[in-house]
């Protein structure tokens, strides 16, 4: 296949991705990981990630600016920051296999565990807030995504359709610009990943200015409902990713 063709359709999955990301909050490296991981390996897609990721958010954060909660935001970054480079520098000494065993079974489960957190009415306080950032953070600097295992807590926390889609992307921001300034140093972006992570990019900015109207229409058991989908497929992808690094 020709690297035009080949582009073409990571940008059509890039659109795509966007589209699915602006309007459940995650699922946009989900989509593009499996063929990164086929064209460029597994260790350049995880800073190729990282930009597109970064780009995704920005686009989520100006469509949803009115609606974001900052005090979360400012709690959530305070703990991500040094988690994420803490992860970003133990990459090299884990097991990535394992890691994304667990995150996937992890995310499985996560499911369940957001059903029962609001039966029994569950509220995630401020303060909650740091501790999964810095959680979060830390995966984040390991594995190439983490955005659904945010879902639970933002909800829990109370934050809803835009409200949820506009603090999340803020607040993830901060991972995903200190990943890439830490991948950066530590020599393992280059030009192919500045470029392939730019392209995918505008791609999802793309898709995610179109989701808003859809995300305004939704009836919010709609929008739990489809999140609960996408992070059970989520989960499976995951862990097929990792037997692909076998």
């Amino acid at each position: 296949m020709e690297l035009s063709a080949i582009h073409l359709i990571l940008g059509l999955l890039g659109i795509g991705a966007g589209l699915l990301g602006g309007v459940i909050g995650f699922g946009t490296t989900i989509i593009l990981m499996p063929p990164l991981v086929y064209l460029h390996g597994s260790l350049l897609t995880i800073p190729i990630i990282a930009i597109t990721a970064t780009i995704a958010n920005l686009a989520r954060v100006f469509i949803w600016w009115r609606s974001i909660d900052w005090k979360v935001c400012a709690v959530y970054a305070a703990s991500a920051i040094p988690a994420v480079i803490l992860g970003a520098n133990t990459l090299i000494l884990l097991n990535p296999q394992a890691i994304e065993i667990v995150l996937g079974l992890f995310l499985l489960f996560l499911i369940p565990i957001r059903r029962w957190m609001r039966r029994q009415e569950i509220v995630v306080s401020l303060w909650h807030m740091a501790l999964v950032g810095a959680g979060i953070g830390y995966l984040t600097g390991i594995v190439a995504t983490t955005g659904a295992i945010n879902t639970p807590f933002f909800l829990a926390y109370g934050l809803t359709k835009g409200a949820y889609l506009g603090t999340e992307a803020a607040s993830s921001l901060s991972i995903f610009i200190t990943k890439g300034v830490v991948f950066h140093e530590l020599g393992v972006i280059d030009r192919i990943a500045i470029l392939e992570g730019l392209f995918l990019g505008v791609c999802v900015f793309i898709g995610s200015l179109l989701s808003k109207r859809i995300v305004l229409k939704m009836r919010e058991e709609q929008f739990i409902q489809m999140m609960e989908w996408v992070i059970a497929i989520s989960g499976i992808a995951i862990l097929m990713m990792s037997m692909i690094h076998q």
